[in-house]
């Protein structure tokens, strides 16, 4: 009777329109706008080549920090070249930054070095911390000889150690392992709210499975009612052919945003499928909850689901992306509770973390919040009675 049961409630749910739509077609249409939305935004707020000038002076010359680091960062031959460097005199300099050509220029005195500019902006404040990262290791250099010294080092050769010290540097930088994602995207947040929304969506197909066995829902209902068959084996068959739905459209989902979208979640397949699991079955525990704690009218229920389901997505990011932001910082709490926002951050764990802590800490929270929504849900079905059927 199980079996029976499931492979007609699986047939029964591909027959209905509304839900298809919802579960399977709407997320593909939303991925698609996304992607038409998104798709040129970080690409347009790349940086350029920030033109700077460099005052070429004996100070500049001697310091060897500074003329090292400056030679990488203007390097034209580099990937990561940074700026486009004019060695000039201090009169070309100010000429130069007078008509616009550059964004500032640096001038280096035997006590200080300045960073000159015209304007506040982008490029200016880039300049201005680059440089001051630069002194401020120059300084931590300086203050490593002059520990030498106090120790009793004297035939101190200060270019080898301004040279190890570059080295040194140079070779940290080679060993320093990438452990997030090789393509950082912050528009990332939106198909991540995008998944959890699909996810949740599948409350629409819990909430079908119980009208399915409710009498004051539908003339199935009724039927099972009044049936000797086990109602437990009813409703758990109905229960998995929605889950099992939902999660063929959250497949197709997938395949259509990583094959056809272009879209890298990251190469964790098996976490991204066991938070997937997991985010289904709190959306179809929702569907559960509110099939059988409202005594209202199907189409109701949907307008609670979708309602719910949209408004979580709103926090989580999908209609803006500093949402998430703004509610973790102000309101975490919020966030803690709201089922879409786990499994975005869940998500967002895996993309940019190599520790598992805050990935776990959200496939855990999704396991209780379905657990307790289930729970409700049983104990408000088993205290359900009809004066007449």
């Amino acid at each position: 009777m199980f079996l029976h049961n499931f492979k007609y409630s699986f047939l029964t749910l591909f027959r209905n329109k509304m839900l298809i739509f919802w579960t399977f077609a709407f997320p593909i249409i939303l991925a698609t706008f996304f992607m038409m939305a998104f798709s040129n935004i970080e690409k347009k707020e790349q940086l350029d080549i920030i033109d700077i000038a460099i005052v070429e002076n004996e100070e500049f010359t001697n310091n060897k920090i500074l003329n090292e680091a400056f030679k990488v960062l203007g390097d034209k031959n580099s990937k990561e070249q940074l700026f486009n460097i004019k060695y000039t005199k201090l009169e070309d300099a100010k000429k130069l930054l007078t008509d616009g050509e550059i964004s500032g220029y640096l001038l280096v005195k035997k006590e200080s070095t300045e960073v000159i500019v015209s304007t506040s902006g982008v490029n200016q404040t880039i300049l201005k911390q680059v440089t001051d990262e630069i002194i401020q290791n120059q300084k931590i250099m300086e203050k490593i000889v002059e520990n030498e010294t106090v120790n009793g080092i004297y035939n101190i050769d200060y270019n080898k150690i301004y040279e190890n010290a570059i080295k040194t540097i140079n070779e940290a930088e080679v060993r320093l392992e990438n452990v997030s994602n090789k393509n950082l995207s912050y528009t990332m947040i939106e198909f991540y709210s995008l998944i959890a929304m699909a996810c949740l969506y599948g409350g629409i197909l819990g909430l079908s499975s119980i009208n399915e066995v409710q009498a004051n829902m539908s003339n199935n209902g009724k039927r099972v009612q009044v049936s000797p068959v086990s109602k437990s084996k009813i409703i758990l068959g109905s229960t998995l052919a929605s889950y099992i739905a939902q999660l063929i459209g959250l497949a197709i989902l997938f395949i259509y945003t990583v094959f056809v979208l272009k879209i890298d979640y990251g190469s964790n397949l098996l976490l991204i499928i066991l938070l997937s699991l997991v985010g289904s079955l709190a959306g179809l525990s929702i569907g559960i909850l509110v099939g059988s704690g409202f005594k209202t009218n199907e189409n109701a229920k949907t307008g609670i689901i979708l309602s719910y389901t949209m408004f979580c997505c709103f926090l989580s990011g999908m209609m803006g992306i500093t949402m998430k932001y703004i509610i973790d910082k102000n309101i975490p709490i919020i966030n803690k509770l709201n089922p879409a926002s786990m499994i975005v951050d869940g998500f967002y764990s895996l993309y940019y973390y190599d520790t598992l802590d805050r990935y776990f800490f959200n496939v855990i929270s999704l396991v209780i919040f379905a657990c307790i929504l289930i729970l409700i849900s049983i104990y408000s079905l088993r205290r359900q009675k009809y004066d007449s059927i």
